[in-house]
């Protein structure tokens, strides 16, 4: 697989997460731990806020990538489009302590969420189409992970 395989567009590098999703072993986990450092790097950084609003501007900017890169492809949410779990796992990285076992927690808990698909994300990766339906199921998997850790933050886990 040569490089340019990974930069043929900008569409191509923002969607596929700069190359993560051609990974051979489970591109959307893939994408899920490549979100992983760079949301540490921005909570570091930004804060929690700071986080929030890269999670907001990466489902934008997602929307836009991967209408377009499906329109180059022809191909209906493509394995190799990442960036909705990019977005989808910075949402219960947001409220997540900042601990080993927060932030494994959140991972495992999108992860989960993201392949079993409870309602509304079944729905939505059924009944919404183009960029908008592949962020969209992801960022309800990400809101379910969230509750997930707000519940378990009220019970005294953490």
């Amino acid at each position: 697989m040569g490089i340019t395989k990974f930069f043929k567009t900008p569409h191509q590098i923002v969607t596929t997460w700069f190359g993560v999703g051609y990974s051979k072993w489970g591109p959307g986990t893939m994408g899920s731990l490549a979100a992983l450092p760079v949301a540490f790097i921005i909570l570091e950084l930004f804060g929690r806020l700071g986080l929030g609003i890269a999670t907001a501007g990466i489902f934008l900017i997602g929307i836009y990538s991967v209408q377009k890169y499906i329109q180059n492809i022809g191909k209906e949410d493509p394995s190799e489009a990442v960036i909705d779990e990019v977005a989808g796992q910075f949402i219960p990285l947001i409220i997540a302590p900042l601990t080993i076992h927060g932030w494994v927690t959140a991972f495992i808990l999108f992860r989960l969420f993201d392949i079993w698909k409870p309602w509304p994300c079944n729905w939505l990766d059924k009944n919404v189409s183009g960029g908008i339906g592949v962020m969209l199921d992801d960022i309800a998997a990400g809101a379910y992970a969230a509750l997930v850790i707000t519940g378990l933050t009220q019970i005294g886990v953490w």
